[in-house]
């Protein structure tokens, strides 16, 4: 059994975590992190005093963070993992960040000797936790290799997409179609709601046709029972979102629906809801129709 180092222990991180110690893997993570929840302490996870620490305590670094300058600061930083990897070393970055910086990170990281694999996550807290999550890898076939045993354990789509960063490129261009989507479930019920018709049994109508989708059967389940804990946070889609707009513009291309589907995710925090379940998108809409699904 391995020893893993793990940092972002968050909703996804903590459920990626405890499916690699139940595989019988000893876990580390570094101090300088917010507290680890007590299910992974109980379960052997080692606490270590920096990511150098760490990095030099671990053959292989796992992270799970917010955003880009966290990943950035994680590994560059005072006291960051690169400063305690050496050859032979495995980081892999499951944050979903920036397709452009996790390039030049993955150049830094290889200088050291090291291997580097970004591999974003699809499948929320509930894929985290069931170990269904779908990974889209970027990195050498080597490296790809060397990780998948441990994606194995946390995921079950799990593809090499390309080199380092077109896991993160493959993850931007999901989370356009998981926003869109969630967009147009929220339309239909708010449509089928002010209409008179039970939201609930619209969409169980229609998750026997053409339209039915993972997103309708959770998400649209989430609009109909007003139950918007966070899974995946808007504040979180916001950001990916972000990172598609900024890609489409350094590109030259024109992404209009992720655009205005932003606007939504806009809408919601300036209402202060941007810590809801992104299926609170349905909400901005609510609002501009003055009903409410239920």
């Amino acid at each position: 059994m391995a020893h893993i180092g793990f940092i972002g222990l968050g909703i996804m991180g903590t459920p990626m975590a405890r499916n690699l110690q139940n595989a019988g893997h000893t876990l580390f993570t570094s101090r300088h992190i917010e507290p680890p929840r007590q299910e992974l302490r109980d379960h052997g996870l080692e606490i270590v005093a920096t990511p150098k620490a760490l990095a030099e305590t671990v053959d292989t670094v796992i992270l799970m963070l917010p955003d880009t300058p966290q990943v950035q600061e994680v590994l560059f930083g005072e006291n960051g993992v690169a400063e305690g990897l050496s050859a032979g070393k495995l980081v892999i970055d499951m944050s979903s960040i920036s397709p452009i910086e996790t390039k030049e990170f993955a150049k830094k990281i290889r200088a050291t000797g090291a291997e580097y694999v970004d591999a974003p996550v699809s499948g929320g807290e509930v894929g985290a936790r069931n170990a269904s999550l779908s990974i889209m890898a970027g990195g050498s076939q080597e490296s790809f290799d060397r990780a998948l045993p441990l994606f194995q354990l946390m995921g079950k789509n799990i593809t090499l997409v390309g080199d380092c960063g077109d896991g993160q490129v493959t993850k931007v261009a999901n989370q356009i179609i998981v926003a869109l989507t969630i967009e147009a479930v929220s339309e239909a019920l708010v449509f089928a709601s002010k209409a008179g018709a039970d939201p609930a049994r619209v969409r169980a109508a229609l998750m026997g046709g053409f339209a039915s989708s993972r997103i309708l059967e959770v998400h649209g389940e989430r609009m109909v029972k007003r139950t918007f804990e966070p899974g995946f946070r808007i504040s979180l889609h916001q950001k990916d979102l972000n990172l598609a707009l900024q890609g489409a513009k350094a590109l030259g291309i024109s992404l209009p629906n992720t655009a205005s589907t932003q606007e939504l995710f806009n809408q919601c925090a300036a209402h202060g809801e941007a810590g809801l379940d992104h299926s609170g998108l349905v909400k901005a809409l609510e609002r501009m129709a003055n009903h409410a699904v239920a």
